[in-house]
């Protein structure tokens, strides 16, 4: 073992890292409830890929599954930062379910316009989470997972962005 463990880490997943425990701790939570996050905010966009409907079907179905599968890009990155600094990642649907801020929608129907205003809203939420991981990881010193935090939350503002201009009425630009 190279350092002072919590029991939860087993031997053979003691990653070496000159950071102190404490600061492996806290990454390690920031960086589960993102990943949680962004499990759960990538089945809610496949969702509602595979369930939109209406006259913009084919712009609206190909916007979502570019942005699923974005999300879900971020997933590996975000669990192998994890094991990267020491930490144990997550394990499980269920272990997601705890961690996870994003709501899920199991309606049976959505209209398009709200599918992706929850999207917008839910993007603008991980975007905001993402600050508040930016700053402790700063204040840990870990300036890896500081860099790809900031290349993901402009990569949230972007969607963000995009399911906003997707979702305006003709002609307006209300919140």
């Amino acid at each position: 073992m190279t350092k002072a463990k919590s029991a939860s880490i087993a031997p053979d997943l003691d990653t070496p890292t000159d950071l102190p425990q404490q600061s492996v701790d806290k990454i390690s939570a920031a960086l589960n409830t993102l990943l949680a996050d962004a499990f759960a905010l990538y089945l809610k966009t496949k969702n509602f890929h595979w369930h939109i409907s209406g006259r913009h079907f084919r712009d609206y179905h190909l916007m979502l599954d570019e942005q699923s599968d974005q999300i879900f890009a971020t997933t590996d990155a975000l669990a192998e930062r994890v094991r990267k600094v020491g930490g144990v990642t997550l394990r499980s649907i269920g272990h997601i379910a705890k961690l996870q801020t994003i709501q899920d929608n199991n309606e049976d129907y959505v209209p398009p316009r709200e599918m992706l205003r929850e999207l917008m809203n839910d993007n603008k939420k991980m975007a905001a989470a993402m600050r508040k991981a930016h700053k402790i990881v700063d204040e840990c010193d870990d300036a890896a997972s500081a860099g790809l935090l900031e290349n993901f939350i402009d990569e949230t503002e972007k969607r963000t962005w995009f399911l906003f201009e997707a979702s305006r009425q003709e002609g307006a630009n209300e919140e």
